[in-house]
């Protein structure tokens, strides 16, 4: 037992700091880049379910081009598009690496899946609501913050968690190609160094970060979801 406090003391006093820098550096990426791929994939999902076949303002032409650039999006696998978008990065942050770097291609890989996600939980929102609303003579803005939005909140929410997470799965790929945070302190100790307790320290700290993210994700989903 003494041994063991010994070598935690040991550890903690030689990496500590590391890694407490590494887990600030991971959360900020990813809820950071959670709220921006929120605040741009949401508008985006309602085009998409208002201009689908059959929905409030159908327009084939502009669902099929919006659905393409989501395809696309979604299809690119993060650490090549990570490097694609490098050159944006530098014009959008001024710089490709750290935090601050990996901002952009999160933000990129991230917003197609939110706005499938928000396409979706619209999509399950009744038909017979909508219609209740157009029969009162709502407009289409008001139906989409009042009714659709309104309606899908509680699938939305189970949908943020879902997200927070794949973007923290993410920020482990871009610490690989020097954006910082627990991915970057994996590799280069872990990995490059042959360091076990460090590799064992960083994931047992992704774990639990994981595990409080759902933990909370389910408390606001229970607080919103009144069904």
């Amino acid at each position: 037992m003494t041994e063991t406090a010994t070598f935690l003391g040991e550890f903690f006093a030689k990496y500590g700091s590391l890694l407490w820098q590494g887990t600030i550096a991971t959360l900020i990426m990813t809820f950071v880049s959670s709220a921006l791929a929120y605040a741009l994939g949401t508008p985006l999902g309602v085009l998409l379910m208002l201009s689908a076949p059959g929905s409030l303002r159908p327009n084939r032409t502009l669902y099929a081009i919006l659905g393409w650039i989501v395809n696309i999006g979604r299809s690119i696998p993060f650490i090549i598009l990570m490097v694609a978008l490098i050159p944006l990065s530098r014009l959008i942050m001024g710089t490709s690496l750290g935090v601050a770097g990996a901002i952009t291609p999160l933000v990129f890989a991230s917003t197609p899946f939110v706005a499938r996600l928000i396409e979706n939980s619209l999509a399950e929102v009744p038909g017979g609501v909508i219609e209740a609303a157009q029969s009162y003579g709502a407009s289409t803005l008001q139906i989409i913050w009042k009714v659709l939005l309104s309606e899908a909140l509680p699938s939305i929410a189970r949908s943020v968690p879902i997200t927070v997470i794949a973007i923290f799965g993410y920020t482990a790929i871009a610490g690989v190609v020097g954006a910082g945070g627990l991915g970057d302190i994996a590799v280069r100790f872990g990995y490059q160094r042959y360091q076990t307790d460090v590799m064992i320290a960083t994931i047992i700290i992704m774990v639990i970060l994981i595990q409080l993210i759902q933990t909370l994700g389910n408390v606001i989903v229970h607080r919103i979801d009144k069904r």
